[in-house]
């Protein structure tokens, strides 16, 4: 309630609050800074008690000043209260302005809380604005520049001198010093940061010249390759600086090495690793051309520097020899998914190729099942038995296009292959030069990009209609006579069939189908673009290339074969596709055993 002596008041407040404004901008540094704040409040605006609670960086408050009592210094000055509870605390009471006022009846649910704190029980107020022991003042100081309106700290103040909670003048005072501490602790802060950063730069530029000596000095002498290149201009990429080590691993001097640019080195395969990694630093691994012309694998770590403030930048490039790791890993890459015996993927890669072609769902609406032709075995009557020393019987080869003694289905197309002259596929063969395993388009084999980067949906033709779909075939071999072999010649002789297999197998195809040994004697072809005939020839022909003898320590062996043929389709599984293949091989392997009794 106002009253004839409020303008004096109004008077005396506010020349306290200039006294106290005016001293801080006499104090020196950051920390003298936050204790004037603290001193202010008891000294001119009239409260027994305060404290200054700034945010430190990972936004957590820290009383960091208290003035008025010794006692209350001691309980919480350099104690953190968590950023949850100061939001908290700020977000309830009365608003006075930027203030909050938490009175005594409310403030009870605070006492257990994180903050720290300096409160005393008292009896309830004799009078309605009586300051209660338990009631809390917090005057929020707010950031004024770019960033204005981030949190710097709040002051928090207890015990009014005259007993009574401020009137209007007294909390427009107190949000007015809050307001001038804020600028005040800003500008102290910058303050010790220019100081800090004067010191900083001091040192710097006497490490400078000591630093570019030592830089010289590791740069040419360093174990592994150094380069720097020029950036921008008509000169970009070009180097402009080469050690010793990195001239050794590429064979040029580092004259020759001028004239040329990372990008002239570079694999041509690699070129946009390079480029993706020189733009903006980072690292890579990639190939660089030796001066025989070999390339040899490397790891480069790139940093954008500049050669002065405003001078232009340079990449600093670091090169190390990571041939023999790439090696390695490439063994163990090869090792994990290929089976060590004949070189074939595995089961596992094969699964992997076989299911990248797959979808989820079919495409469109279509709903499609495994497909699989007339599942192809031996010869009606081949008895599964090996030569041994030339005494056993010889199945005779089927003609390429004949299933069973039946004629083929006319259709002129298939594989391609150097055997079979009625076999006319609508491409060309190709140079197995890889050996077993080396079948190249499903990601394996160096140099040979995936066959299948972009989805394409899988169809199975429809074995009723042969409409000259095409689709990807999937071919199960199970090789007829094997375990005798095994059981009478042992594992060696064994395993140089398999390998021999493997080998017939991966020459009966194209480059880009994938053979793979599924475990034992069980092997699996996969290959795209067949139409139905197409793959019936691709059995019969392979089927006809394991037929011949095969030496193993002077003896001859012979082993037969037995296909089911799948297809695989958008909508099934990698196991169900090779399920239904198995199945059909293992209905032909029971329909000729008929036969075979029905013979005898």
């Amino acid at each position: 309630m106002e009253t004839e002596s409020e303008p004096y008041v109004r008077l005396a407040t506010l020349k306290q609050v200039h006294r106290a404004i005016a001293d801080l901008n006499t104090a020196r540094s950051l920390a003298d800074t936050l204790q004037t704040v603290a001193d202010g409040v008891v000294s001119g605006l009239g409260y027994e008690l305060s404290a200054v609670n700034l945010v430190r960086p990972d936004g957590d408050l820290v009383v960091a000043a208290v003035a008025g009592s010794a006692s209350a210094e001691a309980l919480m000055a350099g104690r953190v209260g968590s950023r949850v509870s100061w939001e908290r605390r700020l977000a309830m009471g009365d608003e006075w302005g930027e203030l909050r006022f938490i009175p005594y009846t409310e403030g009870w649910i605070l006492d257990d809380d994180d903050v720290p704190q300096w409160h005393t029980a008292g009896p309830a107020p004799r009078f309605a604005d009586e300051w209660h022991p338990m009631d809390r003042l917090f005057a929020p100081m707010y950031s004024t520049g770019p960033s204005g309106g981030e949190l710097l700290g709040v002051i928090s103040v207890d015990k009014p001198r005259n007993g009574r909670r401020p009137g209007a003048w007294g909390r427009e005072a107190l949000q007015m010093y809050a307001s001038q501490a804020a600028i005040a602790i800003s500008n102290a802060r910058l303050r010790a940061n220019m100081q800090r950063a004067l010191v900083r730069l001091e040192r710097e530029q006497q490490a400078l010249r000591a630093s570019e000596e030592s830089f010289r000095q590791a740069f040419e002498y360093a174990p592994s390759g150094m380069a720097i290149a020029e950036m921008g201009g008509d000169q970009h990429g070009r180097l402009h600086r080469t050690n010793d080590a990195l001239c050794r691993l590429l064979g040029r001097s580092a004259s020759q090495m001028r004239r040329y640019s990372f990008a002239d080195l570079v694999h041509p395969e690699d070129i946009g690793t390079l480029l993706r990694t020189s733009a903006e630093g980072g690292r890579a691994e990639l190939r660089l051309a030796r001066r025989d012309g070999t390339f040899v694998w490397v790891s480069l770590r790139n940093s954008v520097v500049a050669d002065a403030a405003d001078g232009p930048r340079f990449l600093l490039t670091h090169v190390e020899d990571i041939e023999e790791r790439k090696r390695h890993e490439l063994q163990l890459a090869h090792r994990a998914s290929h089976d060590s015996l004949t070189g074939l993927p595995n089961s596992a890669e094969l699964r992997a190729r076989l299911s990248s072609r797959l979808c989820g769902r079919p495409p469109g609406s279509e709903t499609h099942a495994a497909a699989a032709t007339g599942p192809y075995g031996a010869l009606d009557g081949f008895a599964e038995v090996a030569s041994v020393e030339g005494t056993a019987y010889v199945p005779e080869p089927l003609p390429a296009g004949a299933v069973g003694g039946l004629p083929a289905a006319g259709h002129g197309h298939g594989f391609g292959s150097d055997t079979g002259p009625d076999y006319a596929p609508d491409f060309p063969p190709e140079d197995y030069g890889g050996g077993p395993g080396l079948s190249a388009g499903y990601g394996y084999g160096h140099g040979h990009g995936h066959a299948y980067d972009h989805h394409e949906h899988a169809i199975a033709p429809d074995e009723d209609a042969d409409d000259g779909t095409k689709g990807l075939a999937v071919l199960f071999c199970d090789l007829d006579g094997f375990k005798l072999i095994n059981d009478r010649f042992g594992h060696h002789t064994g395993d140089a069939v398999l390998i021999e297999v493997a080998r017939r197998l991966s020459n009966g195809v194209r480059e880009g189908d994938t053979v793979a040994r599924l475990g034992g004697d069980e092997f699996v072809v996969l290959a795209d673009g067949l139409a139905l005939a197409d793959a019936e020839d691709l059995a019969v022909r392979l089927r006809n290339a394991i037929i011949p003898p095969i030496r193993v320590d002077g003896r001859a062996v012979r082993v037969g074969a037995s296909f089911g043929i799948g297809w695989a389709g958008c909508g099934m599984s990698a196991d169900e596709v090779l399920h239904s293949a198995d199945q059909r091989m293992y209905m032909e392997k029971r329909a000729r055993a008929k036969a075979g009794r029905r013979a005898g």
